[in-house]
C-alpha cells in the first residue's frame, strides 16, 4: 500500500478531504522523524514503536578487494510492532 491509496483510505472513511488527510500523514511523518533524530522514541500503544537503535562498531570484509573496512557505531531507526499487532498479522 502506498501513501497515496493510504491517504484515500483515510479520506474515504473520515469524510475529510485528500488534501486534509496528506498533511495529517506528512505531519505524522515529520513529527516521527523529528523525534528519532532527538533520540526520542515515539511508542503508538496497540501498533507499535519506532526506536532509535544503536549498532556497535565493527570491522566488515570487502571481498572483492580482501580488505578489512573499520564500521563506526552509528544509529538506525527502526519499527518495533505491539504484541497485538503481531498477533492480528500471524493469524
Amino acid at each position: 500500500m502506498t501513501k497515496a491509496e493510504i491517504v484515500n483510505e483515510i479520506a474515504n472513511k473520515t469524510g475529510v478531504e485528500k488534501v486534509v488527510a496528506m498533511k495529517v500523514i506528512e505531519s505524522f511523518m515529520e513529527e516521527v522523524k523529528a523525534s528519532l533524530e532527538a533520540k526520542e522514541n515515539v511508542y503508538l500503544r496497540g501498533f507499535g514503536s519506532f526506536i532509535v537503535k544503536e549498532r556497535a562498531a565493527k570491522v566488515a570484509r570487502n571481498i572483492s578487494k580482501n580488505t578489512s573496512i573499520n564500521i563506526p557505531a552509528h544509529s538506525i531507526p527502526a519499527f518495533k510492532p505491539a504484541k497485538v499487532f503481531v498477533g492480528k498479522i500471524s493469524k
